[in-house]
């Protein structure tokens, strides 16, 4: 009888395992990820985009220019990289130059827009935000919103901070972009 031989048997599987997952990770990164990088990048007030890819999501961390719309960075990201996307859910994180007062008066409004979310009344963001500007004067707020999320820009001079919540009331909690 012919022993079989271990050594040679452990190097096929070892090589065939680096070629597999070699093989996908550089698809990920080539294929998908830095297209996206390429198609973020492209867009009006995008100054840097990362992204990473998840299980089931696709995200994007952007930093955005303090008069970028961030409803349009989405949409547009959304739509020319749909190929890359595919059936994933795109999580947008942007970040601006902001400000300690722009911090202070989103922590100001920061409870009537989680009502608003968990009630899903959305008006009362847009009145939360038009509120905002009576008590932090010089302060400007925008909202916006589609079928996936809320957007909220905030401005003060030239400090900007960009909010994007998610309209499925399974996400909610403690959001990590605000």
């Amino acid at each position: 009888m012919n022993k079989i031989r271990l050594l040679p048997i452990v190097i096929t599987a070892a090589l065939t395992a680096t070629v597999l997952f070699g093989g996908w990770f550089g698809y990920r990164h080539y294929g998908v990820e830095r297209p996206l990088d390429k198609v973020a990048n492209a867009i009006s007030g995008v100054e840097n985009a990362k992204v990473e890819m998840g299980a089931g999501t696709v995200k994007i961390d952007v930093k955005l220019s303090p008069d970028a719309n961030i409803a349009q960075v989405y949409r547009k990201i959304k739509q020319d990289g749909a190929g890359e996307i595919g059936g994933k859910q795109l999580e947008l994180t942007a970040d601006a130059s902001s400000s300690e007062r722009l911090d202070k008066a989103w922590s100001y409004t920061l409870f009537d827009v989680a009502e608003a979310m968990e009630t899903h009344k959305y008006t009362g963001i847009r009145e939360a935000m038009d509120n905002l500007s009576a008590h932090f004067p010089g302060v400007t707020a925008t909202t916006d919103m589609d079928e996936d999320n809320v957007y909220i820009s905030m401005r003060d001079g030239n400090a900007a901070k960009f909010v994007v919540l998610p309209r499925e009331p399974a996400t909610l909690g403690a959001w990590s972009n605000a």
